[in-house]
């Protein structure tokens, strides 16, 4: 009992060191890249753990287990921690101390800064759908044809939670394998992409209705 005790004291205090991270690109970055394992690791877990059990049963009874189990952990480790500290008549106070004095308020500017990039980012990509869906460029509405028609067929082999559960465990492998594999996979990809230049080329030369030329706008200003 004591061990298990212990070992949901270290886990704590793992989660702890989280609280001194900052939420900003570098911390980010820091966890996708494994720079702390332990911190990484912490997250991954609990977040893969989180998905794979919302995926089996629903919402709200994952999120009641999670918060009863977390729930019971607190109150039997706070017992613990009392009834430690009457014994060894010391006073070290509340366990939890330190998270209870966290400030876990938002500032008004870090909401504004929030809902600032959130709103430059919904206005972006409205008007890149508006630009596909009206064919502003046949051959960029073409390739997102394209794009959708391969959406059908994952649609059809994946539902929408395994989705997230993939995108989850790649976010937190695939730029720790570009990391390690970064020139071999960048020639590979340069590769790819002149050859899709190439192509996009020839079929602009075919299909010439896509954007006009800046030679042939500059005419047709002439004329007018």
């Amino acid at each position: 009992m004591a061990a298990g005790l212990e070992t949901l004291q270290g886990l704590l205090q793992s989660l702890g060191e989280l609280k001194d991270l900052p939420l900003n690109r570098e911390s980010l970055e820091s966890l996708i890249y494994w720079r702390d394992v332990k911190k990484s690791g912490i997250v991954f877990g609990a977040g893969l753990i989180t998905l794979l059990a919302i995926s089996s049963f629903s919402v709200i009874s994952v999120f009641a287990y999670l918060s009863l189990f977390a729930l019971i952990g607190t109150v039997v480790f706070r017992i613990y921690k009392s009834v430690t500290q009457a014994v060894q008549k010391t006073n070290d106070g509340h366990p939890f101390k330190e998270y209870l004095e966290l400030d876990l308020t938002l500032s008004q500017e870090k909401v504004q800064n929030i809902a600032g990039v959130a709103v430059a980012h919904i206005n972006g990509f409205t008007a890149e759908l508006r630009r596909l869906f009206l064919v502003e460029d046949l051959i960029d509405s073409i390739k997102f044809g394209g794009l959708l028609w391969v959406f059908t067929y994952i649609g059809a082999w994946f539902n929408g939670m395994t989705l997230v559960i993939l995108a989850f465990v790649s976010l937190f492998t695939l730029p720790k394998v570009y990391e390690n594999n970064k020139q071999s996979i960048d020639t590979y990809l340069d590769l790819v992409r002149s050859k899709l230049t190439e192509i996009t080329d020839k079929i602009r030369v075919a299909i010439p209705l896509g954007k006009k030329p800046v030679a042939a706008a500059a005419e047709s200003d002439k004329d007018k």
